[in-house]
């Protein structure tokens, strides 16, 4: 992805490349994107960035889903057991 490499070329002397420079660097970077254009940055992918992107996305959401049903399981037992 041409955005990704231009994000890499800038910063890889700037930052260690650690889980926690990435997620500040991705935050940053959106928190001065509008709506507009992140749908202007969708439309410039080629079709595998795109279904990248929208697996990446499926994969991370479901994992959150599963993840807070089986909290909530949890928990239910454990009133449950009281």
């Amino acid at each position: 992805m041409k955005l990704v490499d231009e994000i890499y070329e800038f910063y890889r002397d700037k930052l260690t490349g650690d889980e926690e420079d990435i997620d500040m660097l991705a935050f940053a970077f959106l928190e001065e994107m509008s709506y507009d254009d992140l749908i202007s940055i969708i439309k410039d992918l080629e079709q595998q960035e795109l279904y990248d992107l929208v697996g990446l996305y499926l994969i991370e959401a479901l994992k959150v889903k599963f993840a807070q049903e089986e909290y909530g399981q949890r928990n239910a037992r454990l009133r449950h057991l009281h």
